[in-house]
């Protein structure tokens, strides 16, 4: 039996990921009718085709999504041998964070503590989007990803999902917006809130909050960074809708104030890793049970 021609494999894979036979025959510096040849000897040797043809642009078939999945791990698999031998005879070790461009800064530190300040690790820090992300640990440029919601998984993404800590959310303001004692429903009805955007578990829990309530708040302000979420609280336009923990270093200084805890919401953060035979040490090490985030 003829054994299966890895470059056919990776030709349909650089294409299947740009989706144009065009573009990536001039990234490869070939012509198009020699890719095209490379993809229909692996279609030969599958016995299905991969692609079906509209215009210019090209779409995986049923057979093609099965092939690409195969193919992704194949060369997935490389790299990270490649990057394990790589790194098997180096004095530094690298480990490369990935966090949510949203999440807390004082979350993040308190995770890698137990790193900073060794001068025989590299660590690379990344931000951005829960979906760039998971996409780049999934291709192993990174470690570890940092969110504030479980991502999806299934049989094919063979993700891991580590939950690190739960926050409770509170109401933060100024000493002199947060001013006397009332009640919560009473400072949900009198002064304008900073929320969290729709799509945030915390928003969620708070409009069932304030409903329960029986108040509809006047919303000043919806923010998707907690980061700018501590600026617009310090700038005195709102009572915020935040874990403490966001604003801790303002709590300690009494530049803010926690006027009401919020029964029932919190912000939960995960560590996600993926399934692989050569995890890098230094993950293990911060997701160890010593390594408490419980007391922030």
């Amino acid at each position: 039996m003829t054994s299966l021609n890895y470059n056919h494999l990776r030709y349909f894979w650089a294409v299947a990921h740009d989706g144009n036979l065009t573009r990536t025959a001039e990234r490869l510096n070939l012509t198009q009718s020699a890719l095209s040849v490379q993809i229909r000897k692996l279609e030969e040797r599958l016995g299905h085709s991969l692609f079906d043809r509209q215009g210019r642009q090209l779409h995986l078939t049923e057979a093609g999504r099965i092939a690409l999945d195969y193919a992704d791990a194949i060369f997935s698999t490389g790299d990270e041998l490649l990057g394990t031998l790589r790194q098997a005879g180096a004095t530094r070790q690298a480990l490369r964070v990935g966090s949510l461009a949203t999440l807390s800064r004082n979350f993040q530190m308190e995770f890698l503590r137990p790193l900073l300040g060794r001068t025989d690790i590299d660590l690379i820090l990344r931000s951005g989007g829960s979906a760039e992300l998971l996409r780049a640990l999934q291709a192993l440029n990174l470690d570890v990803v940092l969110l504030n919601h479980a991502p999806a998984s299934d049989a094919l993404t063979p993700l891991v999902m580590h939950r690190l800590a739960e926050r409770s959310v509170s109401l933060i303001g100024t000493p002199e917006r947060v001013g006397e004692a009332g009640s919560l429903a009473e400072r949900l009805q009198n002064h304008p809130v900073i929320l969290p955007t729709v799509d945030s578990s915390v928003r969620t829990g708070f409009d069932a909050l304030a409903d329960r309530l029986g108040v509809r708040p006047k919303i000043v302000a919806e923010v998707e960074d907690m980061a700018m979420m501590r600026l617009l609280a310090r700038e005195d336009i709102g009572l915020a809708v935040m874990p403490p923990i966001v604003v801790k270093d303002e709590l300690a200084s009494g530049v803010l104030v926690e006027a009401d805890p919020l029964p029932g919401i919190a912000e939960t953060f995960y560590a996600v890793t993926m399934t692989r035979r050569f995890p890098n040490p230094l993950v293990r090490l911060l997701l160890q049970p010593a390594n408490s985030l419980s007391n922030l």
